[in-house]
């Protein structure tokens, strides 16, 4: 595996009818936005509650992606991957606080199916359009096109990727609803990506790990005699302008396959919290050559590649009067030792501005990571004892809307209560992995966390403000407490955002108020039949493709 350079990328695309959206509604309203007040939006503003409130824009954003297998070579080595229109990532989607997003999706991989999941996106009355095979869809079939239609209810950074087994490591791009923020910035620069590159199938590195423990660890053209790597090639490089005194939005998205990323700029600070930083560029150290390294370290604590050593992942900051020559590198080093851990930030010190209490918290679920081998030396992730596999022919949400069984693996997604859940999520594996843990469909607040066992009584929760995610670290051996509300009609995935793990079954269905889903599918005539042809067009195609299910199916 070799992690390329950080790549910036472009705000325009020829497929993009909607650039530079987000000007409209700056504008518009009482509250205008501007470099000296972002938390304004129009008639909104950053204490607009946007669990409550959407505003009406009236606005579509429309785009369409080409699912393809392309060659590329972003550190010189050539490789077959799979890619949406022509680049990895994907190109950019953006819409408006309150816009209707509607993108059409068409899969030109001759041998697989497809499905494009919206990281993040709540998909209020929109389940189906969620984008994960087997449970809210059937997977788009060689030459058909989907079209998924949701409102943007919130704002911020985010991503979207395909959720058709292993293809997440490479269909995938960046998603910007813009609205206010916490904090004033000069200048947006736009999404970042960060995500790790295989010179080998992960298809094929796939075979070897559902029989090992696997790792996979780095390497790359700059260093190999690998007669393969050819200078440069269509090397893609982050290298970025700073004028002095300015302050630049920086959207990061970690979309790596396995393991963690912290990110850094040498001798700059980067205030900010999960994938939005606002860096001032205002060196705390003085560099006469005004070239700076911009730096993606992977954290061998929890999956033991090692990139940094290497001195890769770079980019570059250069001051305005700085050489631009492709020789004239930065020559800084990181200010300070970063801690090499998997932690997230430690919630007792982050205060969502949006103040949500929790009421009184008594566990009612607790969900155990644990895995087995099988008797070909197969291993497989478990939750309490299961590991899901979905059947990419048979959608839960269409069962659920027919009233069938399902022929998942539990058969039937663990129901929600109506009310509020509080869940225990704890490693019993006792080896030192890290999970980033997802939940479609809603955000939760986070309680605790912690090493070791959890023990009623002696972990203090926190209800008063508490964190609130979509995505959270469970650490090795140790737990995460969880709460969140079940208003969301539909039928959601939790699962390792771990791209081997969940492959391997570490993932479990939710099956919220199932009769309003019900309701849901039936009142949409047009939709249900686009499904109907979904899933008809690949149950006609899927007896004729050269791999069949062989993992989890996400």
């Amino acid at each position: 595996m070799v992690e390329p350079r950080l790549r910036a990328m472009a705000r325009e695309h020829p497929f993009d009818t909607s650039a530079h959206c987000h000007t409209r509604q700056a504008t518009e309203g009482p509250c205008e936005n501007s470099p000296t007040s972002r938390q304004c939006w129009g008639q909104h503003s950053i204490n607009t509650d946007w669990y409550e409130v959407v505003p009406e824009t009236g606005a579509t954003r429309e785009y369409w992606l080409n699912a393809e297998l392309i060659k590329l070579a972003p550190d010189g080595y050539e490789v077959a991957v799979l890619a949406l229109n022509g680049s990895m990532p994907g190109p950019l989607i953006e819409a408006d606080w309150g816009d209707e997003v509607v993108v059409h999706v068409t899969n030109n991989i001759e041998t697989n199916g497809t499905a494009i999941h919206w990281h993040g996106i709540h998909q209020r009355n929109t389940n189906a359009h969620d984008g994960v095979p087997g449970v809210t869809q059937c997977p788009t079939a060689p030459g058909k096109t989907t079209t998924y239609r949701f409102r943007a209810t919130q704002y911020g950074t985010s991503w979207y990727h395909s959720h058709f087994s292993l293809q997440l490591a490479m269909v995938l791009g960046p998603l910007v609803i813009h609205g206010p923020a916490t904090a004033n910035y000069d200048v947006d620069l736009g999404p970042l990506v960060l995500m790790d590159w295989f010179h080998g199938s992960v298809f094929h590195i796939w075979e070897t790990t559902q029989r090992v423990v696997a790792l996979h660890q780095p390497n790359q053209c700059a260093r190999s005699t690998d007669p393969r790597c050819k200078g440069t090639g269509e090397r893609f490089e982050f290298d970025q302008p700073f004028e002095p005194g300015k302050k630049y939005l920086i959207r990061l998205i970690g979309s790596q396959t396995d393991g963690y990323f912290k990110p850094a700029i040498d001798g700059h600070k980067l205030p900010g919290q999960r994938y939005d930083v606002i860096v001032e560029a205002k060196p705390t150290t003085a560099n006469s050559r005004g070239r700076y390294w911009m730096r993606a370290i992977y954290q061998t604590a929890c999956n033991f590649n090692d990139n940094d050593s290497k001195g890769n992942i770079l980019g570059i900051v250069r001051y305005a009067g700085a050489d631009t020559s492709p020789a004239a590198v930065p020559t800084t080093a990181k200010a300070r030792t970063i801690t090499n851990s998997c932690e997230d930030e430690p919630y007792e010190s982050l205060t969502p501005w949006l103040q949500h209490d929790v009421g009184p918290a008594k566990v009612s679920d607790r969900l155990r990571v644990a895995w087995y081998y099988e008797l070909d030396l197969v291993y497989h992730w478990t939750i309490n004892t299961k590991t899901l596999i979905v059947n990419w022919s048979d959608p839960t949400v269409l069962d659920v809307h027919r009233a069938g069984a399902g022929q998942q693996q539990p058969p039937l997604p663990l129901k929600f209560p109506r009310n509020s859940n509080v869940w225990v999520i704890e490693d019993r594996t006792l080896v030192n992995v890290w999970y980033p843990m997802h939940l479609h469909g809603h955000d939760f607040y986070v309680l605790a966390q912690g090493r070791g066992p959890f023990v009623p009584g002696l972990v203090r929760l926190n209800t008063k403000n508490p964190p609130r995610r979509d995505t959270v670290s469970l650490y090795g051996t140790g737990y995460t407490v969880i709460t969140f509300k079940t208003d969301n009609p539909g039928a959601w995935l939790m699962h390792c955002h771990i791209a081997w793990h969940a492959s391997q079954g570490l993932s479990l269905q939710l099956l919220a108020r199932a009769g309003e889903l019900s309701q849901q599918i039936g009142g949409d005539a047009v939709q249900l039949a686009a499904m109907d042809d979904t899933c008809a067009d690949w149950k006609a195609w899927y007896p004729t493709s050269p791999y069949h299910q062989d993992n989890s199916g996400i």
